[in-house]
C-alpha cells in the first residue's frame, strides 16, 4: 500500500475515534437529524462492495492458481469460453463477495465495477455454473484439491524456517444441518439432525484445510480419515517439515495404523476410550513417567463483571397456563360432584320424569 492511502486510512480512522468518544460530546440531542444529502452519479468513478476482491485477483495470479486448476483438473475439452479456472474461482469470489448461492452470481455478473475489478468481460451465469458442478464426482474433486496444493507451496515457502518446525495436522468431523429435503446424499444423525457430515482435514499451525470429503450425515466422524492423514502427512514434507504430529479426538485413535504411524516417525496425539484394559496400565504407571497437565485459568485477571439474569419468559408463561389449565379442570370437577346433587333435588320435587 503506497504512503498517501496510508496515512490519509489513518488520519480517517483518528477523525471516527474522535467523533465517537463520549468526552467529545458538543450538546447535540436528539442525534439522528436529517441532513441535506444529494446523489451524484460519477461517469468514470465506479465502487464496488467487495473491495479486496481484485487484491484476491492479483494473488491468483501471483501464485498461477488459475493454471493449477487447469492443469490438474482438466474436464472440458475446449475453453469455449470458460475455462475450469474460470469456474470454480466465480464460485469462490461469489463467496468472498457475500453471495450464499449460486443464484447470486446473476448478482455478481450484473455489477460492472465487480467485473472491471476481476478483469472480466463477463462471468459465468448461475444455469452454466451448476452445469459446470453436476460432472463433479469423486474423481475431479480429489484432483480439484491436489492441485490447489502447488500454489499453497509456493506460499509455505516465503515463511521463515521457524515455520517447517512442526506440522500439526488435525482431523475433525462436522456436522452441517440442511433445512432441503431433496439434497442427494444427505443423512440423519443420532440427533435427528439432516444434513452432511463433511471430514476436514486442517494445518492447525495456520487453520487452513488441507483435504475435505463430505460425507453424509450418519456417518462416523473417523470414516477414511486413515487415507487423508496419510495424504497430509505426504504433503507436509513435501513441503519440508521437519516433525509431523497427527491430533484428534477419541474417534480419530484407529489402533490399526497407530503402530504404522509410530513406525513412519509421524507423532500423534489421539484420545483413547476409558477402556478397562488401559485404565489398569495407567493406574500402575510410576509417578516419574507422567505430568500433572496445568491448564489456564479461564477467569481473566480482572473480575469480569456480569450481567444480571433475565427473567425465563418462555418458563413464566408456560407455567401460568399449566396452573389456568388446573383451575379449570378443578372447576369442571366440582360441577361434576354438585350434578347428582341437582338431580337427586329435582326427582324429590317431582322435576325429573
Amino acid at each position: 500500500m503506497k504512503r498517501s492511502l496510508r496515512r490519509k486510512l489513518d488520519a480517517r480512522k483518528r477523525r471516527t475515534m474522535k467523533r465517537i468518544d463520549k468526552a467529545n460530546w458538543n450538546g447535540q440531542s436528539p442525534m439522528l437529524t436529517c441532513p441535506t444529502v444529494q446523489y451524484e452519479l460519477a461517469e468514470k468513478t465506479r465502487a464496488v462492495a467487495a473491495g479486496g476482491i481484485g487484491v484476491a485477483q492479483q494473488v491468483v495470479r501471483q501464485l498461477g492458481i488459475s493454471e493449477s486448476i487447469n492443469h490438474g483438473c482438466p474436464v472440458f475439452k475446449f475453453h469455449m469460453p470458460y475455462s475450469e479456472a474460470d469456474h470454480v474461482l466465480n464460485i469462490a469470489f461469489n463467496l468472498f463477495a457475500g453471495g450464499t448461492c449460486l443464484e447470486h452470481l446473476e448478482l455478481r455478473r450484473n455489477d460492472e465495477a465487480y467485473l472491471d475489478a476481476l478483469g472480466a468481460q463477463r462471468i459465468p451465469d448461475p444455469t452454466t455454473a451448476g452445469d459446470f458442478c453436476r460432472p463433479f464426482s469423486e474423481g475431479p474433486i480429489p484432483k480439484l484439491m491436489e492441485a490447489l496444493h502447488e500454489p499453497r507451496l509456493k506460499v509455505w515457502q516465503q515463511l521463515p524456517d521457524s515455520f517447517f518446525e512442526l506440522a500439526i495436522i488435525e482431523g475433525d468431523g462436522t456436522m452441517v444441518e440442511t433445512c432441503g429435503e431433496k439434497k442427494q446424499g444427505i443423512g440423519m444423525n443420532d440427533k435427528r439432525q439432516w444434513g452432511y457430515h463433511p471430514l476436514v482435514m486442517t494445518l492447525a499451525n495456520t487453520r487452513e484445510v488441507l483435504y475435505l470429503e463430505n460425507r453424509a450425515g450418519n456417518r462416523p466422524s473417523h470414516e477414511n480419515a486413515s487415507g487423508y492423514f496419510d495424504r497430509s502427512v505426504s504433503l507436509c514434507r513435501k513441503a519440508g517439515f521437519r516433525k509431523i504430529r497427527l491430533r484428534g479426538d477419541t474417534d480419530f485413535s484407529q489402533t490399526k495404523h497407530l503402530d504404522r504411524w509410530h513406525s513412519d516417525h509421524v507423532d500423534f496425539v489421539f484420545g483413547m476410550d476409558a477402556m478397562p484394559n488401559l485404565v489398569d496400565i495407567a493406574e500402575n504407571l510410576p509417578d516419574s513417567a507422567w505430568n500433572e497437565l496445568k491448564r489456564k485459568p479461564k477467569t481473566a485477571t480482572k473480575p469480569k463483571k456480569t450481567r444480571a439474569k433475565r427473567p425465563h419468559v418462555q418458563r413464566t408463561i408456560r407455567r401460568r397456563k399449566e396452573i389456568q389449565k388446573q383451575d379449570s379442570g378443578a372447576r369442571v370437577r366440582r360441577r361434576i360432584r354438585r350434578q347428582p346433587d341437582r338431580v337427586q333435588a329435582g326427582l324429590s320435587h317431582g322435576r325429573v320424569a
